[in-house]
């Protein structure tokens, strides 16, 4: 048996100034690399162009999850040092699992002072790479707290990450978000515009949604050294009953599963896990890499994610290790635009 890949076979180099920090202005002018998993070459466009790109009868499939406010900056009590957390979910004894920063001046104990002094945290419980529990004081609840302190949860390549700007509020959301619970954006669905999904209507495209809460282990850095030892965080998920029944429409009738992001194909993934595409709520810690066998998804729409990440894992996956590295070198020549508020890719 050939042994499992390791994590540096999925490096790339990317020149800083390839890391968008703003995005496209309108959402659909973002330039669109379409990649034909039967076919040599690329082609240039723009995610404007979708509705000419896809057929009708295609089923073009969101995840219409809400991003929370779920940061808040403070200080360590009693000193000057500056921290932030990262609110990830609250936990079965009333706790708040988080991320924490700084994490190595946090150990268990530590007060925090957050939102101009609005609410105190004690760290009951100390993890890795930054993983607390917290205990939280406040005067009312979180919802309002975070209403009226919490930030974008920007990541922390976009400078300004720690001060976002008025558009921020807007722009790190989809236009379809529904369903709060997410701790980062869906970033491929950051594209679309009202009048894209009209002109996609238009056009005989099928829109249907389902929710899955990013959480941290879709951006969290991978720590093993092979891909075989990688294991994802989980997240909850649901396919309500009629995207389901839609799918399964699609499916007998041969007309193509088109998923938006890497979330969204976790989610359908984890659907059909046990056969056909079935409803279903719950959590999915399903890890896509090279070697996995898609069963519900036939093209994907994505953003370009970072060096030695899940999601480029999963990418690669579903296009093939080098026909992915050799598309990003063909995009980074070509000056397209990366990460969470950059360009996008249609691979069929």
């Amino acid at each position: 048996m050939a042994d499992a890949p390791t994590l540096d076979l999925f490096d790339y180099a990317l020149p800083a100034d390839r890391i968008a920090q703003d995005p496209a202005e309108p959402r659909d002018s973002a330039r669109l690399l379409v990649l034909d998993r039967r076919r040599e070459g690329y082609r240039d466009a723009r995610v404007g162009d979708l509705a000419a790109l896809l057929r009708p009868g295609d089923c073009l499939v969101v995840n219409d999850t809400r991003v929370r406010p779920a940061r808040l900056l403070g200080r360590i009590d009693r000193t000057e040092r500056e921290c932030e957390i990262l609110l990830l979910r609250q936990a079965d004894d009333g706790g708040w699992d988080s991320l924490v920063r700084p994490a190595r001046h946090c150990p268990a104990g530590t007060r925090l002072v957050l939102a101009d002094g609005t609410a105190r945290a004690t760290v009951t419980t100390a993890g890795e790479a930054g993983q607390r529990r917290l205990r939280l004081e406040l005067a009312g609840t979180v919802e309002s707290l975070l209403a009226a302190h919490g930030l974008p949860p920007l990541p922390p390549y976009i400078r300004r990450y720690r001060k976002p700007e008025g558009a921020d509020w807007s722009r790190y959301q989809t236009v379809y978000a529904a369903r709060e619970g997410a701790v980062a954006a869906p970033t491929a669905g950051l594209h679309f515009t009202p009048a894209l999904l009209e002109a996609l209507a238009a056009a005989g495209v099928e829109l249907h949604g389902l929710t899955l809460h990013v959480g941290p282990g879709t951006f969290r850095p991978i720590r093993a050294a092979r891909v075989d030892a990688h294991r994802m965080e989980a997240e909850w998920y649901d396919v309500p009953a009629a995207t389901a029944a839609a799918l399964g429409r699609a499916r007998a009738e041969g007309r193509r599963i088109v998923a938006v992001g890497t979330t969204t194909v976790r989610a359908l993934e984890t659907a059909a896990a046990d056969g056909p595409l079935t409803a279903g709520a719950g959590w999915t810690a399903l890890t896509i890499a090279p070697g996995y066998r898609f069963r519900a998804v036939d093209a994907l729409l994505t953003n370009f994610h970072l060096p030695r990440s899940s999601l480029l894992l999963l990418v690669s996956a579903f296009a093939g290790r080098e026909r992915i590295l050799d598309a990003y070198r063909y995009a980074v020549d070509a000056g397209y635009r990366f990460y969470s508020y950059g360009d996008a890719m249609l691979i069929s």
